[in-house]
C-alpha cells in the first residue's frame, strides 16, 4: 500500500481518551481517512474533491436520476450541490436532460469520462475495504457491515 495510506493512521494512539467510545470515534474517523485517503489524491490529480466523487458515485448507480432525488439521496442541500454539479457538467463528466415526464425537472447520467473517474475512484476504495475485510475474515466484515447498517440507520 503506499505511503499515504499509512500515514492516515499515525497519530491515532496519541489522543486522549474522554470516554468510553472515544476508541471507537477515533477509528471511524481514521477509517475513514484511511479508506479515502488514494482516493481522494486520485480526484485531486483530477481537478476534484469527495463532494464530487459522491455525486458520480450516485449517478453511477442511478443513471437518470433528478436533480431533487439526488439531493435526497446525498441528503444535502441545493445549494450545497450545485457549485460541484456545476463542476461536473462543465467538464462533461455528467449530462443533464429535460425529464419528458415533468419537464421541469433535469435528468442526469454519466458520460463515458464521468463513468472512468467514478470507478477509478471507487476502485482505490474497494480496494482498501477487500484489503481490510481479508485481514479481519467473514465473521469480522459481517460485525463491521452490521455496526455500518446500525450506524446508517441513525440517519
Amino acid at each position: 500500500m503506499a505511503k499515504t495510506s499509512q500515514a492516515a493512521g499515525l497519530h491515532r494512539a496519541s489522543l486522549a481518551k474522554l470516554h468510553e467510545l472515544d476508541a471507537a470515534l477515533e477509528l471511524m474517523y481514521y477509517g475513514w481517512r484511511g479508506m479515502t485517503l488514494e482516493a481522494d489524491a486520485y480526484l485531486a490529480k483530477q481537478g476534484l474533491s469527495r463532494p464530487h466523487h459522491r455525486i458520480l458515485y450516485v449517478v453511477a448507480r442511478r443513471p437518470d436520476i433528478s436533480i431533487g432525488s439526488l439531493v435526497e439521496v446525498l441528503g444535502i442541500s441545493k445549494q450545497a450541490l450545485n457549485r460541484p454539479l456545476n463542476l461536473l457538467l462543465e467538464r462533461k463528466l455528467l449530462t443533464s436532460k429535460r425529464s419528458p415526464e415533468q419537464h421541469r425537472s433535469k435528468l442526469l447520467r454519466l458520460t463515458e469520462a464521468g463513468r472512468r473517474i467514478e470507478q477509478r475512484a471507487s476502485d482505490h476504495e474497494r480496494q482498501v475495504l477487500r484489503a481490510a475485510f481479508d485481514r479481519v475474515g467473514a465473521s469480522g466484515a459481517a460485525g463491521w457491515m452490521g455496526v455500518m447498517e446500525a450506524i446508517a440507520d441513525n440517519s
